[in-house]
């Protein structure tokens, strides 16, 4: 479904957030409690926990949290931390354990389930219950082939905040599953340690104002995006490529031809959804790049991005460099242009913030959305 932007009813410019937003230590702690804590949070691909044991630690807002698969291959996450004296649980940010997991201070362990099964002179207190004092459990969905955990105590639903934000955006469901991401493989990951705070690069993903500006590979593939519009500015609507683009790669050569699944209407098209708080999905006929923001500080978030594509081409060892190129080029130049930004936070000069044009109004929303959060 597209439909076409009614004309906003406001003024051409309206305010952003404050500056101080982007850097107070107490906003971002508020942030933390009512947005990261209480939000589901697409923590790790499943496939990279590929056997019982096997274990990654994700940091989300104050919580580490350990998301592990089980010896019945199920996906378990709790808080990485031993129920005994609170210390830390997994030290790693990911390895595998054979059959239980031991915290190293004093060796109260846990099976895969987070069950309590064993500690020094255990046997000696019949009287604890090693279920209660088991770990502490984390809700946990999959969708797309990621790990999506929630940590409130009343998760929100599922499919109305995530799978629904990928129906606003696209209009359907079918037109994300089309792409089949849960059965894609891993082609590259690259890791980006920005210095900036998490909205600024939230904010720089949903407009596409600064794309002629600082992404000329971007504008050369999508000619749309040097008029400014964002992907996201039309419900349903994809960026057209260039008459002469053959594919999403750095030069507009071709790519690995089109998923099987994809629609006629999605072919040369590009795609982005914004699932709040912090992921990104991008859409294109051959792949589909995913970015998971972990926000570690007001002006500090570690983005992890994934390029998808089918196991056959992952398998067939084919170079991928020109399409994985493409995109992290536009991240390295996005991410450059947010810390170029973020000290102005702190400047008189944006005290009071600073102004969105027409065709990033929708930030506006964004903004409203978290300060209704905070509130």
């Amino acid at each position: 479904m597209t439909t076409t932007p009614e004309a906003p009813s406001t003024a051409s410019l309206i305010t952003t957030l404050p500056g101080h937003f982007y850097t107070d230590p107490e906003i971002f702690r508020q942030e933390q409690e009512r947005v990261f804590e209480s939000l589901w949070f697409c923590a790790v691909r499943s496939a990279d926990l590929d056997k019982p044991g096997a274990f990654r630690t994700v940091q989300i807002g104050r919580e580490s949290v350990l998301i592990t698969r089980s010896r019945s291959g199920g996906l378990r996450a709790f808080l990485n931390i031993c129920r005994h004296r609170g210390a830390r649980l997994c030290t790693q940010e990911s390895g595998e354990v054979r059959r239980a997991l031991q915290c190293p201070y004093h060796a109260w362990t846990y099976n895969l389930e987070g069950k309590l099964i064993a500690a020094p002179n255990l046997v000696k207190m019949p009287d604890v219950d090693r279920t209660e004092y088991g770990l502490v459990k984390v809700a946990l969905r999959e969708w797309l082939g990621y790990a999506w955990v929630c940590l409130a105590d009343e998760p929100s639903s599922f499919e109305e905040t995530v799978i629904g934000a990928a129906v606003e955006r696209l209009g359907n469901s079918a037109s994300i599953e089309n792409y089949g991401t849960e059965g894609l493989a891993l082609g590259k990951r690259v890791t980006y340690d920005v210095r900036a705070n998490w909205k600024l690069i939230v904010e720089n993903f949903m407009e596409c104002y600064h794309c002629a500006t600082i992404h000329p590979e971007l504008t050369e593939v999508l000619p749309e995006f040097a008029d400014g519009f964002a992907a996201q500015y039309y419900v349903g609507h994809g960026a057209s490529f260039g008459e002469e683009v053959s594919g999403f790669t750095v030069d507009g050569s071709s790519g690995f031809g089109r998923l099987p699944e994809i629609a006629d209407d999605q072919d040369r098209r590009y795609y982005a959804i914004t699932i709040k708080p912090t992921v990104f999905i991008n859409l294109v006929p051959d792949h589909v790049i995913l970015h998971r923001m972990f926000p570690l500080a007001e002006d500090r978030t570690v983005v992890e991005c994934d390029w998808l594509y089918t196991p056959e081409v992952v398998a067939s060892g084919v170079d991928l460099d020109k399409s994985v190129e493409l995109f992290h080029r536009v991240n390295e130049q996005d991410f450059e242009a947010c810390e170029r930004t973020q000290p102005a936070m702190a400047s008189r000069a944006y005290r009071g913030g600073g102004v969105l044009v027409p065709t990033e109004h929708h930030i506006g929303q964004f903004h409203e959305w978290l300060t209704g959060r905070l509130a």
